[in-house]
């Protein structure tokens, strides 16, 4: 088990390698001048050459590729993500600022997407091929086909606009509320992206359930169980308790998806987290920012999978290799 979980990282460790190569290539790659990403573009007519000279030593582009390479290498060891064009802070400060908002946003939107899809799913199983079965399976289909932006604007006029009763704008409120009401005014703005993000993987989740489900029914131990004469109630808890390994997976490695749609349901209700950071970085040519923002989103999701690469054996011993133990 230790050497699997070993040669796994190892993995990992050459995905997560090639992602910061990419990660270092990104502004180098750019058409035109490196200088004209660093200066804010309004001044771009009225930079000297020697400002454009300044503007790259600042950035330590003015070295050659292996030099910057290097460079790139010694300060990411030392947890220098480098100095953001726009906001003239540390990138790892303005990552900080945000990291919290899209945590709790994807964090809910992974609790409540796979709780409902499971229970969706599993109730789908149950009734497969009746009118409860055909009803929920249609209805799921034609939310998930929805892209997250357009659910998002369509939750956005019902509730806000029409029937005025969420917010529809940022986080925090500007009444400069403390205490219980800062908290209630929080969770008031988060209801509509959650539920915007949520429904966007709530799909995914009840369909690896539903068939994940209808498949242990269909196992020689079902069978079996149901010759000796055990309860529904019975069959039930031993069947969902082994399709619920697959479930498990998929949620760890869903956190990918539901990291990129929260780029997409924040900038819709400009929900200040690492996804709207990322919008603002690409409008205001911030590559420094769009460097850091990357890597973190890059290693979180490689975390995740290499998490669910390794619980995956434990949840089913079906797939260790021949003589493996846990422990």
């Amino acid at each position: 088990m230790l050497t699997r979980g070993l040669r796994r990282g190892l993995g990992y460790a050459a995905v997560l390698f090639v992602a910061l190569l990419l990660n270092f290539a990104l502004p180098r790659i750019a058409p035109g001048d490196p200088a004209d990403y660093l200066l804010p573009p309004e001044a771009a007519g009225d930079v000297t050459p020697q400002q454009r000279q300044e503007a790259l030593s600042d950035f330590g582009l003015d070295a050659s590729i292996p030099v910057q390479l290097q460079q790139y290498f010694v300060n990411l060891a030392q947890g220098d993500l480098g100095l953001s064009v726009r906001y003239a802070r540390p990138v790892t400060e303005v990552l900080a600022d945000r990291i919290a908002w899209t945590a709790m946003l994807v964090g809910g939107a992974l609790v409540l997407s796979t709780l409902f899809g499971v229970l969706l799913g599993f109730a789908s199983a149950w009734r497969r091929g009746s009118a409860a079965d055909t009803g929920t399976l249609t209805s799921v289909m034609v939310i998930d086909a929805m892209p997250p932006f357009f659910t998002g604007l369509l939750l956005m006029f019902v509730f806000s606009v029409q029937l005025d009763l969420l917010p529809v704008f940022g986080a925090l409120p500007a009444s400069g509320a403390t205490g219980v009401a800062l908290a209630g005014d929080v969770l008031e703005r988060l209801i509509l992206p959650l539920v915007t993000l949520t429904l966007g993987y709530l799909g995914t989740v009840y369909l690896v359930a539903r068939a994940s489900l209808i498949g242990e029914l269909e196992e020689d131990y079902v069978l079996m169980a149901r010759a000796k004469g055990l309860d529904a109630r019975g069959i039930r808890r031993h069947a969902q308790r082994n399709a619920l390994i697959p479930v498990t997976t998929i949620t760890l490695v869903g956190l990918g998806t539901l990291v990129g749609g929260a780029a997409v349901v924040e900038t819709v209700f400009s929900y200040p987290g690492l996804g709207l950071l990322i919008y603002d970085a690409v409008l205001t040519r911030d590559y420094p920012l769009l460097q850091g923002a990357f890597l973190l989103l890059a290693a979180g999701v490689l975390l995740a999978n290499f998490v669910a690469d390794l619980l995956y054996p434990l949840l089913d011993p079906r797939v260790r290799p021949t003589g493996a133990q846990v422990g």
